[in-house]
Protein backbone atom coordinates (compact mmCIF):
# COMPACT_ATOMS: atom_id res chain seq x y z
CA UNK A 1 0.00 0.00 0.00
CA UNK A 2 1.27 3.46 -0.89
CA UNK A 3 2.07 6.12 1.68
CA UNK A 4 0.77 9.59 0.83
CA UNK A 5 3.28 12.42 1.10
CA UNK A 6 1.61 15.83 1.20
CA UNK A 7 3.55 18.66 -0.47
CA UNK A 8 2.84 22.29 -1.24
CA UNK A 9 1.61 22.79 -4.79
CA UNK A 10 3.31 26.13 -5.29
CA UNK A 11 5.87 27.87 -7.47
CA UNK A 12 8.83 26.15 -5.80
CA UNK A 13 8.94 22.46 -6.71
CA UNK A 14 10.18 19.82 -4.29
CA UNK A 15 13.09 17.59 -5.29
CA UNK A 16 13.30 13.82 -5.12
CA UNK A 17 15.86 14.01 -2.28
CA UNK A 18 13.57 16.29 -0.25
CA UNK A 19 10.63 13.89 -0.69
CA UNK A 20 12.70 10.90 0.42
CA UNK A 21 13.81 12.77 3.56
CA UNK A 22 10.33 14.17 4.35
CA UNK A 23 8.72 10.74 4.03
CA UNK A 24 11.36 9.09 6.24
CA UNK A 25 12.51 6.80 3.41
CA UNK A 26 16.02 8.21 3.99
CA UNK A 27 17.55 9.28 7.28
CA UNK A 28 19.66 12.08 5.80
CA UNK A 29 20.21 13.86 2.52
CA UNK A 30 23.38 11.84 2.02
CA UNK A 31 21.45 8.62 2.54
CA UNK A 32 18.80 9.74 0.03
CA UNK A 33 21.50 10.57 -2.54
CA UNK A 34 23.09 7.15 -2.04
CA UNK A 35 19.75 5.40 -2.64
CA UNK A 36 19.41 7.29 -5.93
CA UNK A 37 23.05 6.67 -6.93
CA UNK A 38 22.62 2.95 -6.27
CA UNK A 39 19.58 2.79 -8.57
CA UNK A 40 17.22 1.84 -5.73
CA UNK A 41 14.63 4.54 -6.44
CA UNK A 42 11.98 4.40 -9.16
CA UNK A 43 9.81 7.36 -10.14
CA UNK A 44 6.65 6.62 -12.09
CA UNK A 45 7.98 3.16 -12.96
CA UNK A 46 11.48 4.09 -14.16
CA UNK A 47 14.80 4.04 -12.31
CA UNK A 48 15.70 7.63 -11.46
CA UNK A 49 19.33 8.79 -11.31
CA UNK A 50 18.68 12.56 -11.05
CA UNK A 51 18.90 13.53 -7.39
CA UNK A 52 17.45 16.97 -8.05
CA UNK A 53 14.56 15.76 -10.16
CA UNK A 54 11.62 18.11 -9.68
CA UNK A 55 8.61 16.19 -8.40
CA UNK A 56 4.94 16.85 -9.14
CA UNK A 57 1.63 16.04 -7.50
CA UNK A 58 0.61 12.50 -8.48
CA UNK A 59 4.17 11.19 -8.92
CA UNK A 60 4.81 7.72 -7.47
CA UNK A 61 8.14 6.87 -5.89
CA UNK A 62 9.18 3.32 -5.05
CA UNK A 63 12.24 2.68 -2.88
CA UNK A 64 13.58 -0.85 -3.27
CA UNK A 65 13.14 -2.62 0.06
CA UNK A 66 11.26 0.40 1.37
CA UNK A 67 8.03 2.32 0.98
CA UNK A 68 5.95 3.30 -2.03
CA UNK A 69 5.18 7.01 -1.89
CA UNK A 70 2.55 9.03 -3.74
CA UNK A 71 2.71 12.83 -3.80
CA UNK A 72 -0.52 14.64 -2.96
CA UNK A 73 -1.29 18.33 -2.38
CA UNK A 74 -1.35 19.70 1.14
CA UNK A 75 -4.79 19.90 2.64
CA UNK A 76 -6.12 23.45 2.96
Amino acid sequence: MAEVVRVADGPRPITLIQVLKRAGAAETGGHAKQLVDDGLVRVNGGVEHRKRRKMAIGDTIVVEGGPTLVLAPEEP
